[in-house]
C-alpha cells in the first residue's frame, strides 16, 4: 500500500480549498501540501456551468485559477481520486485507489451533492438525466443539445432556473416543476418570486408549482417522459435535476466528528476532532445574522472560510464573522440581489419583523428591507441593485436604522445619506463591500 505523508491535506477542490492553499501560501512557502478531489478536473467554479453551455465563455474560463495554479502554489493534487475513509486517529486519509496520505492538519472540503427525490423509473444509470452542478454534466449535456429539442427542469430554485435560462435561449422547449407553490422560495419573498415567474413565461418557459414529477418514462436507460402528480405528461429529450443540494459528509458518518445537517465548526473553523477543519458547503458555519450555525452554501462563504481555517492551521487566531446567506443573480434582464434572513409576509406578521418596500412595477424594480429591532436582518433588490454593500455593511456592523430609516428605500441612498457619526463608525477601519 502506497503511503504518503503532507503538512496539509484538504479534501476537495474548490473554493475552499483554493481560499486555504492561497492563504497559507501568503504566509508560508515551505509547508507540504496535498488536494484530493474525486473529479479529475482543475479548480473550477460550478456557477459558471451556464454560461459556459450558453457558449459565452470558454473551457478554460471555468477555472478559479490560471492551469499553473498548482505548481505556482506548490501543492500535490491528487485528482479522480475518491477520499473514502478518515482514520483520525493516525491521521491517515485512505483513498479508493489504496493509496493512504498522512496529514497533521486536514480540510475537509468535500461540498454539497445534489438531492433526489423519490421518482418511480429512476436510476442513477440513465444516460439523459443530469444534476447541472458538476463539469460531467455539463460536458454531456453540451453533447446532446444539438439533438435535444425538449428538456424538463425538476427544481425552481436558482441551479434550475439558470438552466432553464441557458436551455430556452438555445432555443428549447423548457419545462420547470417546482414542489412548492412559487420559484425561489426559500430564497426570496412573493413579491419577487412574481416578477421572477413573469420574466420567465414573457420568454416561453412553462412553470408548473405545487408539483412535482411522480414517475419517469423510459426505454431502457432513456427517459422520453415524465408524469407530473397531478397526472400530466411531459415528454422530453433530457431531464434536469434541481431539487437543491445536500452537505457532502458521507465521509465522516458515525465518526467523532460531529455532523449536524452539515459539519459543525467553531469560528476558527474546527470540527470536534483537533486539527480537523471544515469549510464551504459541507460545513454548518456561523451566521452573524442568526448568531448561530447553519449551510451557507455560497462561494465567497466557502472561499472565506477556507481562509480562516488556514490562519488557524498555521497556529495563528482568526474567527468566521461575516458569513450570511447572499445571492447576486440575473435572469434575463431582471437582476436581483438579496442577503440575510428571507422575511416572508407569513414570518413577518408571525415574529414580528417590520417591512420596508417599493415597488415599482412598470419600470421592474422592486426593494424590500426587513427590520427588527431598528436592525436590517433582510434586504432584497429587484432591478436597481447597485449599492447594496452599503446596506449589508450596516448589517454586519448592527447599524440601528432609526435616525435615516426614511431614506433606506432611495435609489441614491448611500454613505453621505448616514450622520456623520455613523459613517464614521463604518468607514473608520474599512469599507466592506460585500457581494457588488
Amino acid at each position: 500500500m502506497l503511503e504518503m505523508k503532507f503538512d496539509i491535506v484538504i479534501i476537495g477542490n474548490s473554493a475552499g480549498a483554493v481560499g486555504c492553499i492561497e492563504t497559507i501560501r501568503s504566509r508560508d512557502k515551505d509547508l507540504s501540501i496535498a488536494v484530493i478531489s474525486d473529479e479529475k478536473y482543475h479548480t473550477y467554479s460550478r456557477a459558471l456551468i451556464p454560461y459556459y453551455l450558453a457558449g459565452k465563455i470558454d473551457l478554460e474560463k471555468m477555472y478559479y485559477r490560471p492551469l499553473d495554479f498548482y505548481e505556482r502554489m506548490n501543492i500535490t493534487p491528487l485528482l479522480g481520486k475518491k477520499a473514502v475513509s478518515i482514520d483520525f486517529k493516525n491521521k491517515k486519509v485512505k483513498l479508493d485507489s489504496a493509496e493512504e496520505v498522512g496529514y497533521d492538519k486536514l480540510l475537509i472540503a468535500t461540498g454539497g451533492k445534489p438531492f433526489i427525490p423519490p421518482m418511480e423509473g429512476f436510476d442513477r444509470n440513465l444516460d439523459n438525466v443530469f444534476s447541472f452542478v458538476s463539469l460531467d454534466d455539463a460536458l454531456e449535456i453540451e453533447k446532446i443539445l444539438p439533438i435535444s429539442e425538449k428538456v424538463v427542469i425538476l427544481g425552481a430554485g436558482v441551479i434550475g432556473l439558470m438552466a432553464a435560462e441557458v436551455l430556452v435561449e438555445k432555443g428549447l422547449e423548457v419545462h420547470v416543476v417546482e414542489l412548492a407553490d412559487r420559484v425561489l422560495a426559500p430564497v426570496v419573498d412573493e413579491g419577487t418570486s412574481q416578477l421572477i415567474e413573469k420574466a420567465f413565461e414573457e420568454h416561453g418557459v412553462s412553470i408548473y408549482t405545487g408539483l412535482t414529477i411522480k414517475k419517469l418514462n423510459r426505454e431502457e436507460n432513456h427517459v422520453k417522459s415524465v408524469v407530473l402528480t397531478d397526472g400530466r405528461e411531459i415528454n422530453c429529450d433530457f431531464m434536469i435535476v434541481a431539487v437543491g443540494v445536500m452537505p457532502r459528509v458521507d465521509l465522516v458518518k458515525d465518526t467523532p466528528v460531529k455532523v449536524n445537517r452539515g459539519i459543525l465548526v467553531n469560528k476558527k473553523m474546527e470540527t470536534s476532532v483537533k486539527d480537523v477543519y471544515a469549510a464551504g458547503d459541507c460545513a454548518e458555519i456561523y451566521d452573524f445574522i442568526t448568531d448561530d450555525r447553519r449551510l451557507l452554501p455560497l462561494w465567497p462563504n466557502a472561499y472565506y472560510g477556507g481562509r480562516i481555517a488556514a490562519i488557524n492551521m498555521l497556529g495563528e487566531e482568526a474567527e468566521f464573522e461575516w458569513g450570511t446567506s447572499m445571492n447576486a443573480m440575473h435572469f434575463f434582464d431582471l437582476y436581483i440581489i438579496n442577503a440575510g434572513l428571507n422575511v416572508t409576509d407569513e414570518i413577518a406578521e408571525k415574529e414580528g419583523y417590520e417591512i420596508l418596500s417599493r415597488f415599482e412595477p412598470e419600470k421592474k424594480v422592486y426593494r424590500r428591507i426587513a427590520l427588527k429591532d431598528e436592525l436590517i436582518k433582510g434586504l432584497i433588490f429587484v432591478g436597481k441593485v447597485d449599492r447594496a454593500g452599503i446596506y449589508l455593511n450596516l448589517m454586519r456592523r448592527k447599524i440601528p436604522v432609526t435616525e435615516f430609516r426614511e431614506r433606506l428605500l432611495d435609489y441614491d441612498f448611500g454613505y453621505t445619506k448616514l450622520p456623520e457619526s455613523i459613517r464614521w463608525n463604518l468607514l473608520k477601519n474599512e469599507v466592506i463591500l460585500g457581494i457588488i
